[in-house]
């Protein structure tokens, strides 16, 4: 393998040249990274510390925010870095383990996230039997499944950019290591490696979309038979969830669902499934949901009154 190529790092080019533009990415990117990391660690924690837990949609959604932060963290982190310094480098080995990381949790938010669809419409369209079909040894299962799916998604992603032939030029034109980048800079035919992304990532995506658009039409059409009631707060869960999968999965489908090539759109859209969506995820899933505002509302409270007490 190592004949195959005569680079040790990659150059990345970044979002800007501009020193004032990164300046201001800088300031904005980390003021979004640190309120992802503490907008999904309020909900992490809030649900571990109270019984919400033992409901399988929050149990789900603990597990999604902890993956937001794994995810945002495979790239964050090295973007905001990189806009202080002049020269954007990153070593071959890192450059690999970003590619394998980044679909790896990327691929499992996408498999919660179908989950967290089967459970609200088992919540909704069978609710007689919701605690037998959602028990907590299915959930373990569904939750296993998604990181099983993710290392099936995720390895032959790595294995092809690992064979991939790199003589030099060693510049990416991204933010970050990607399969896309990478088949551009490679030097060889990279045609069929390029059908192969297609078909790993781009139709896993589409195939995910429209099986969590279909249950949703499936909601929708079981909701006519509700209460007002009811239907007003199944639409509240059931609207928050829609919009992370539309934040999540419109830019994605973008990237991966099209011909191996890059275009200059492609870091704007990269941002919002790397930071944007998972940014926003916090915000989503609390503010339109007054059981998660009511239970983080008491859990903090308890928290600092035993250190106002101490």
């Amino acid at each position: 393998m190592e004949s195959q190529r005569n680079i040790s790092e990659f150059i990345l080019l970044g979002l800007s040249y501009d020193p004032n533009m990164q300046l201001f990415c800088f300031v904005l990117f980390s003021f979004c990274y640190v309120s992802l990391l503490v907008g999904n660690l309020l909900i992490l924690v809030s649900i571990l510390c109270s019984s919400l837990f033992h409901q399988p949609m929050y149990y789900f959604l603990s597990h999604l925010s902890s993956m937001d932060i794994c995810y945002t963290s495979t790239v964050t982190p090295k973007l905001i870095g990189d806009l202080l310094v002049e020269t954007k480098s990153i070593s071959y080995g890192n450059c690999m383990l970003q590619v394998f990381t980044m679909h790896f949790f990327g691929s499992i938010e996408v498999f919660i996230l179908t989950a967290m669809a089967f459970d609200r419409y088992v919540a909704i369209c069978k609710p007689l039997h919701y605690m037998i079909i959602m028990n907590r040894t299915r959930c373990n299962l569904l939750v296993l499944a998604a990181w099983a799916g993710g290392a099936v998604h995720s390895l032959p992603q790595l294995f092809m950019a690992i064979l991939l032939p790199f003589c030099g030029p060693n510049e990416i034109d991204h933010y970050f290591c990607d399969i896309f980048p990478l088949l551009k800079v490679a030097c060889t035919d990279t045609h069929n490696t390029g059908v192969l992304v297609l078909v790993n990532s781009g139709m896993v995506v589409l195939a995910t979309f429209v099986l969590l658009f279909g249950s949703y039409v499936i909601i929708l059409l079981t909701l006519r038979n509700h209460s007002a009631e009811g239907r007003r707060k199944a639409l509240s869960t059931c609207g928050s969830h829609m919009t992370v999968v539309v934040l999540f999965f419109g830019p994605s489908i973008f990237a991966y669902l099209r011909p191996p090539t890059t275009f200059p759109e492609d870091k704007v859209f990269a941002l919002f499934y790397t930071i944007i969506a998972p940014m926003f995820n916090p915000l989503i899933y609390t503010l339109r949901n007054t059981e998660m505002k009511n239970v983080m509302r008491k859990v903090w409270c308890q928290v600092f009154s035993k250190e106002a007490h101490n």
